[in-house]
């Protein structure tokens, strides 16, 4: 977008979950580089997204993934974690970027480098896609992990989304330390 600037994008994932982290992913990608099939990660298959996880963290100039928990979530809302979380990456790259591309309409100045957030930025901006890519990679790795703990849950095939399944087994064995708490009580009949 601003040309000849370090330019990195920012994305989220998991922000509309029941249960598990919000994370959130920082990307510099070289003025370049050949990444086939990049696009939102939600409209690519998981193996896709596995395989393009590889090449970007390969050739990126720079990448960070940054989480926000469960408890934050509660104390700080999902709208401020999912900003957090973008925040907490953009920190880790390693190297200081001159502009950032967010993807949503809504952003909080961080470190005094100038902004721009982008509706659907993760469909139009090589970086913020590669950005999308990694924050819902390593969520679903987090997850899948989660659901070796807690096999009753299905977290490996939902990810913590409300499916039927999910609520399902929230109303058949109860909140877990993962959950978010008013989420569940919001998106579920369960008290």
């Amino acid at each position: 977008m601003h040309k000849g600037l370090i330019e990195a994008g920012c994305d989220e994932a998991g922000r509309g979950c029941l249960a598990g982290p919000v994370y959130a992913a920082a990307v510099i990608l070289p003025p370049r580089v050949r990444l086939p099939k990049l696009d939102d990660s939600k409209k690519l298959t998981e193996s896709i997204r596995n395989e393009l996880r590889l090449k970007i963290e390969k050739s990126a100039i720079a990448w960070a993934v940054a989480s926000c928990n469960e408890r934050e979530i509660e104390k700080y809302n999902i709208l401020n974690c999912s900003i957090l979380a973008m925040q907490r990456a953009i920190a880790s790259l390693g190297m200081k970027p001159e502009h950032l591309l967010i993807d949503g309409n809504i952003f909080k100045p961080f470190d005094f480098i100038p902004f721009t957030t982008v509706v659907k930025g993760d469909s139009k901006f090589r970086s913020i896609a590669a950005a999308s890519i990694l924050a819902k990679t390593h969520r679903d790795d987090y997850m899948k992990d989660l659901s070796l703990k807690y096999s009753n849950y299905g977290f490996e095939k939902h990810k913590g989304y409300g499916t039927p399944q999910h609520i399902s087994a929230i109303s058949k064995f109860g909140q877990l330390d993962c959950h978010r708490k008013t989420f569940v009580l919001k998106h579920t009949k369960v008290k």
